[in-house]
């Protein structure tokens, strides 16, 4: 419930206006329900001293019945100080109830509003100090009309009430208060829950638009600077390179198209629309590779590829995408070797291995961020994925992942 909720007049002021208190060290500002509840308990106050001055009337001088009377009106006039100073007017009103019983009411009423707003700590020893106040006035203001041991009882009795009545309301107020505050939290997690989606989310979407349009780029990018360094090559060369531009530069604008579509379409297309490869898959990778003029060499022991998870399967064609494309990056020309090994319970192996380059290597332009995302797949696949420079001079990235049996 926040201060511009339209029915905060409903409400006590401390739950209508929470943090003002906590904020600014201010008192809450009284609402329409605490004008109400002050305004009956001030009447109720003021009724029960009007019956005690009736009983003062009898057994009393006109003197001391006429004292009684004014001071049980600003004892009933004090109780709008109630909020402010709580356990200051219920300490002074069990004093005054001793001598004079009119101030009954509003002594009742004060206990009512400590237990409402003190710790059990307070409340415990100012309901003890009012139970002995109770029963001194017994002795000190007896009334004929009932003995002592009755007139106790009923004084404790009515304290007990008061002070319990006042601790099930601030339960009451304490649970609802946790409950709102329970409320809030989950507000705030369900957000935090919501944007938390939203990046992994688009981390998923970066990462799949560079698994799936780095290889095509770099066939672009590999194959326009070889025509840029050789203007003079062979036309058989020349048009064997724009074919590989064409048909790479095709293939791209139809993934991208795929995954641009998954994304304005979510839920409607699924994972079936979104390119999806598999071990199975991996051939076509190769003689792609070959095709483009790579020199590959698979080296696979997996008779049914089929039979690997395709989670497993789609994260070894991703890594050996992404090897591929690095060697032709920056070793071209140079051999690169695929190897894949594992059976179902001991896992999945797969390593790209090249030697270094034998010539200048063009500079590509990329940002070096596909290895660190392999890395996150396939730990993510519940796996591993190291990389890094050969004894050789060459470069090689291995991978295990797992293959349940």
């Amino acid at each position: 419930m926040t201060r511009t909720d339209p029915h905060a007049w409903l409400l006590p002021s401390a739950m209508a206006d929470p943090t003002a208190a906590g904020t600014s060290g201010r008192r809450p500002r009284r609402t329409v329900r605490d004008w109400v509840v002050d305004s009956l308990l001030f009447l109720c106050a003021a009724f029960i001293g009007l019956l005690a001055a009736e009983v003062s009337d009898q057994y009393s001088s006109e003197t001391v019945a006429f004292v009684d009377q004014i001071v049980g009106a600003v004892a009933c006039c004090a109780l709008w100080l109630r909020r402010r100073w709580p356990v200051g007017l219920a300490v002074a009103l069990s004093l005054l109830s001793v001598v004079a019983p009119v101030a009954g009411g509003a002594f009742l009423v004060s206990l009512f509003s400590v237990a409402v707003r003190r710790p059990f700590r307070e409340i415990a020893w100012i309901g003890a100090l009012a139970a002995a106040c109770s029963v001194a006035q017994v002795f000190v203001r007896p009334d004929p009309s009932t003995g002592a041991i009755l007139g106790i009882a009923i004084g404790l009795i009515l304290i007990l009430l008061m002070t319990a009545w006042g601790m099930l309301v601030r339960s009451r107020r304490q649970l609802v208060e946790a409950l709102r505050e329970r409320a809030r939290r989950a507000e705030a997690e369900a957000e935090l829950r919501a944007e938390q989606a939203q990046r992994l989310a688009r981390e998923a979407i970066a990462r799949e638009m560079h698994d799936v349009l780095a290889h095509r780029l770099t066939l672009l990018s590999v194959h326009a600077g070889a025509l840029e360094f050789r203007p003079d090559a062979p036309p058989e060369q020349v048009a064997r390179a724009a074919g590989v531009i064409r048909d790479s530069a095709h293939e791209a604008l139809q993934d991208l198209r795929q995954i641009i579509g998954v994304l304005r379409t979510p839920g409607e297309g699924g994972d079936g629309d979104r390119p999806q490869p598999t071990l199975a898959t991996l051939d076509a990778l190769v003689a792609e590779s070959r095709e483009a003029g790579a020199k590959v060499v698979l080296d696979s022991t997996i008779g049914d590829p089929d039979a690997v998870p395709a989670a497993t399967g789609r994260t070894v064609y991703r890594i050996a995408q992404e090897g591929l494309t690095n060697a032709r990056k920056h070793a071209p020309g140079a051999e690169v070797t695929l190897t894949v090994r594992g059976r179902p319970g001991d896992g999945l192996t797969v390593e790209v291995r090249n030697p270094a380059p034998t010539g200048p290597v063009p500079h590509v332009p990329g940002s070096g961020q596909g290895l660190i995302g392999l890395t996150e797949r396939a730990t993510l696949a519940g796996g591993r994925l190291d990389h890094g420079p050969a004894p050789d001079g060459g470069f090689a990235v291995h991978a295990w992942l797992p293959w349940p049996s």
